[in-house]
Formats: structure tokens, sequence, C-alpha cells
């Protein structure tokens, strides 16, 4: 199982129903819905947001 980086959900990689391939590294989605976002901004679901100083 892995995290689906746009909705938090956890995605069997055998059986998810979007997934895309960024910069050698395959990403995976619950659904294309949440696929979308992250094809737009990739970067902003892949590094973490720092919320402190």
């Amino acid at each position: 199982m892995v995290k689906d980086l746009v909705c938090g959900m956890e995605v069997d990689e055998e059986k998810a129903p979007a997934k895309l391939e960024y910069k050698g590294k395959m990403y995976y989605f619950c659904a294309p819905v949440c696929k979308e976002p992250f094809e737009k901004e990739p970067e902003k679901y892949i590094k973490p947001h720092r919320r402190c100083c």
C-alpha cells in the first residue's frame, strides 16, 4: 500500500485506478480526480510543507 499524495488515502499499487510516472518514480492515486491536480503541480504534492519557522 502507498499513500495518494493528493487526498492521503492508502492505495494498493496493483489495483490503483490511476497512476503516473514523474521523474522516474511511479505515483498512485485512488481516482483520476486525484491524479489531475498532481499532473498540474506535482512539486506541490511531493515536497513536504513546513508549518514552522
